[in-house]
């Protein structure tokens, strides 16, 4: 898929800690990347980050991406070959909670981002990752286009579509102008996995009740969801970096990454599935929150990345459950083999291209 594009590149990934992070570095690292990691602490704990990558693999510098001097001295001192921006606070309750917080980070992070590279020299690849919630949310049942409306009522959607706002007036103003630099946009959403730990998201709450043997409430069963195995946008990312550097024309194009149709389960499916793999794990359904209405589907449409990148999502829904679960039974039973399983999930998934 990518050949040996990623062979000893320098590659500079912001929020390299966190759960995306992580798996999109291991990946690169298993390619024999040269890692240069950009974050502000490691977001976690339990951390995947601390788990399965170790000092002496990368180039590791902790601070905030609120910090242009600091950004651009790392950018300017490395000399990356490859950028991938996933730094941002990334969950939606937070964004109630630390609304400036979020705003700053997911809007003025990447500012300076695009800032720092209006004077940089070298040729590169800039892949900067957003979210599905950059749609405006319409109530649609069909899949967001990439040429559809941006927008977001919470604040962490609004800061993402604001970041797309920012991406476009500087690549439009300043960097479609610099024949060093090509950029694109990745979307992707839903996204589970082994490694993951975040706050309110549904598999870290499971995984939290099932590693202690507690029954596990679920709040809004029927809620549905594209979900799709984290590796899948991780791939994505990858090949639109590739593509990127054969292809001029997609320089500052978004793409979506999500999963086929058949994907689309309600959250008790999902919880359902993930218990089987686990000796048939707890679950009950919490009452007092079972008839929250929530939104209706946000998916995507990913045809153009299947075009144009020929990227397609390859894992079934069956195999992201067991894929995820198989990766916290390890680390829950056994934490020293949780590195050598993470390779194998990797290799595993890059067979099946």
């Amino acid at each position: 898929m990518f050949n040996n594009y990623f062979l000893k590149k320098k590659i500079l990934i912001t929020g390299n800690t966190g759960f995306k992070g992580t798996w999109l570095t291991n990946f690169l690292l298993i390619m024999k990347s040269n890692i240069i990691g950009v974050s502000k602490d490691i977001p976690t704990n339990p951390s995947m980050f601390k788990a399965t990558i170790s000092k002496s693999q990368i180039n590791q510098y902790f601070f905030d991406i609120k910090n242009f001097i600091k950004l651009k001295n790392v950018i300017n001192k490395e000399n990356p070959d490859i950028i991938f921006h996933l730094a941002a606070q990334p969950l939606v309750k937070k964004s109630f909670e630390d609304t400036i917080e979020t705003w700053e980070t997911n809007v003025i992070g990447t500012v300076n981002l695009l800032e720092a590279l209006k004077t940089y020299k070298k040729k590169i690849i800039v892949i900067i990752i957003t979210s599905d919630k950059s749609y405006k949310n319409k109530e649609w049942v069909w899949g967001y286009r990439e040429n559809d409306e941006l927008g977001g009522s919470d604040p962490y959607s609004a800061s993402k579509a604001s970041a797309e706002f920012v991406i476009n007036s500087y690549y439009q103003s300043f960097l479609n102008k610099k024949e060093n630099i090509r950029l694109s946009i990745a979307r992707a959403g839903n996204v589970i996995g082994g490694g993951d730990w975040a706050e309110n998201r549904i598999i870290p709450d499971c995984i939290s009740s099932w590693s202690k043997d507690k029954i596990v409430k679920i709040k809004n069963p029927n809620s549905t969801r594209p979900w799709q195995h984290v590796l899948e946008p991780v791939s994505g990312y990858l090949q639109l970096a590739y593509v990127l550097s054969k292809n001029k024309k997609i320089s500052g194009e978004a793409f979506n990454f999500g999963p086929n149709l058949d994907q689309n389960k309600n959250v008790k499916n999902l919880v359902k599935k993930m218990s089987s793999y686990w000796q048939n794990k707890k679950w009950s359904i919490d009452k007092n929150h079972s008839k929250i209405i929530e939104s209706r589907l946000l998916s995507l449409n990913c045809e153009k990345s299947k075009e144009l990148l020929k990227w397609t999502p390859t894992l079934s829904f069956d195999e992201m459950s067991e894929f995820t679960i198989s990766w916290y039974k390890t680390y829950y039973s056994n934490k020293k083999r949780i590195k050598n399983l993470t390779y194998k999930q990797i290799k595993d998934f890059m067979s099946k291209f």
